[in-house]
């Protein structure tokens, strides 16, 4: 055997691979770059991950950063960088870099931890989604963040949390990113479906089962009954569609809708992810309508002690009145009718104590009206809260309603009962504690940037908090007791917020603060087949 042939194989018997041969068949990539981050050379691994032309590799940028020239000379432990392959195809990259020596080039091994890193965001992300629902914030508050987490993991075009209202016949947008919260988006929606537009979101509420689009962008751009939202949903640019139902103990309680970008393809881990992220968020929605039954509950035992109070003090006053009175009868049988001065002394005490019965009375009856079920009876109650107001405790009540689009007349009934509750309180607090002689009432609809709030607000000229009459309001932007922490929690359920402070002219102002939610109706439209 010749030098050469001995020097071809091992000491084994065993051919050695040359290393023109590890480069070439190394399953890693391997990479040389220069000073501006552009590539030297590569191995063909290296060409397939970053998805770049072999015969034009030279002096194409490459993924990776070239270090400081402060750095280490190795870097202990692997880097990440997010590289795009081809648009819309995003992947990532774990690598270590070395310098060769003499030169300023850098030989870098990297390999595709896109799939390994995406599971990782999944699961985080999923137990984010967790976390938040066992958390007590607001469902708008958690179905926000859930949204944001589905786009953001993923790196979606967009996403959107819709739930069923109460009554089951409406939908409530909860959760968006990508795209905003615009009224315009959906009144074109109910534009495009009264023209006959697919909409998939209601095909999957109904059939409760999740729906996989693909190619959906182009079919709504070239539909000629989406016309009315071309604009609007050109940007950002998605491809594919998936709209994934919420199913709370088996009944459908929402929608997830999945606005895949450019490139990106539904496939079973995708589609697994979106399950996992409807299912947290249909748990959200349960424990709301779980916290809403514990509410109902609060709000019985609230009447109870009502109950309670009205034996103690109203039945006790008449009690008193009616010994009043038999005391005079008891007199007159005995043949010893009583003087006209002891007679206008029990005249007097029986009408101070019918006078405070009444009083009662009717405050308990404001606390006890029944529900306002639409804009309409919302504003009668408040009118009637307002005028029973002022007719018991005699001091200057005024209501003003600003709903000049007739915007209320849509919004949930639960909701409109909440905020006629928070007025009640607010004014009840205000006579009970602040003295006032005069207090105003508010109801607006107002904008705010892109987004419609709903205002409640109630003011007053009396005391003002931190009085010795008034609860200490700590900071000034707050209220304690449980009559605020109640209002507090009607509010949070919509996303909303109350806030008492007291205005520089004297008094305190209690305002409500509501997010108006856009909704779109389930029932189909005339004409409709039945959306992204």
């Amino acid at each position: 055997m010749t030098r050469a042939a001995r020097a071809a194989v091992g000491t084994a018997g065993v051919p050695r691979t040359s290393p023109e041969q590890v480069l070439e068949h190394a399953p890693d990539g391997l990479a040389v770059i220069d000073a501006d981050a552009r590539f030297v050379d590569a191995n063909p691994a290296a060409v397939a991950l970053c998805g770049v032309d072999p015969d034009r590799l030279v002096g194409v940028r490459s993924p990776f950063p070239v270090p400081d020239d402060d750095a280490p000379a190795t870097r202990p432990g692997e880097l990440t960088v997010a590289w795009e392959r081809l648009p819309g195809q995003r992947c990532e990259f774990a690598y270590v870099v070395a310098p060769v020596p003499g030169q300023r080039r850098w030989i870098v091994s990297f390999r595709d931890v896109t799939l390994s890193r995406l599971r990782e965001r999944r699961l985080a992300a999923i137990a984010k989604a967790a976390s938040n629902v066992a958390s007590k914030r607001s469902l708008v508050g958690t179905l926000e963040a859930l949204a944001q987490e589905v786009a953001r993991t993923d790196a979606l075009a967009g996403a959107q949390v819709l739930t069923v209202n109460s009554s089951g016949d409406r939908l409530h947008v909860m959760g968006v990113a990508g795209f905003g919260r615009e009224v315009p988006f959906f009144e074109g929606l109910m534009e495009c479906r009264a023209l006959g537009a697919r909409l998939m979101m209601l095909e999957a509420l109904e059939s409760r089962q999740p729906l996989v689009a693909p190619n959906r962008y182009e079919a709504v751009m070239q539909d000629p009954t989406w016309r009315p939202l071309h604009e609007v949903m050109r940007h950002p640019r998605w491809d594919w569609f998936v709209s994934v139902p919420l199913l709370a103990r088996g009944e459908p309680v929402g929608i997830l809708n999945a606005f895949f970008a450019p490139g990106q393809v539904v496939g079973d881990t995708e589609l697994e992810f979106l399950l996992a992220m409807a299912e947290q968020a249909a748990m959200a929605v349960d424990h709301a309508a779980l916290m809403e039954r514990e509410r109902d509950v609060a709000r019985r035992e609230e009447r109870q002690k009502l109950a309670r109070d009205l034996h103690d003090s109203v039945v006790q006053q008449v009690f008193s009145m009616m010994m009043q009175a038999r005391s005079l009868g008891v007199l007159v049988a005995r043949g010893l009718p009583p003087g006209p001065e002891k007679v206008a002394q029990v005249a007097d005490d029986l009408s101070t104590s019918a006078e405070d019965v009444l009083a009662d009375l009717r405050g308990m009856v404001v606390e006890l009206r029944p529900a306002a079920t639409t804009a309409a009876g919302l504003a009668s109650a408040l009118r009637s809260l307002v005028d029973t107001t002022a007719a018991r405790t005699g001091l200057e009540v005024s209501l003003e309603i600003d709903d000049p689009g007739a915007e209320m007349t849509a919004l949930d009934a639960d909701l409109l009962e909440d905020v006629y509750r928070v007025v009640a309180e607010a004014l009840h607090n205000s006579v009970k504690h602040a003295g006032p002689a005069a207090i105003r009432a508010r109801l607006a609809v107002v904008s705010h940037g892109r987004r419609r709030r709903l205002v409640a607000e109630v003011t007053d000229d009396g005391c003002g908090m931190g009085s010795a009459s008034t609860p200490a309001a700590g900071d000034g932007s707050a209220s304690s007791g449980f009559g605020m922490t109640v209002m507090r929690e009607r509010a949070a359920r919509w996303g909303g917020s109350v806030r008492v402070r007291r205005p520089a002219t004297g008094g305190t102002s209690v305002r409500l603060t509501l997010p108006l939610p856009t909704s779109l109706s389930v029932q189909p439209a005339s004409g409709a087949e039945g959306a992204p």
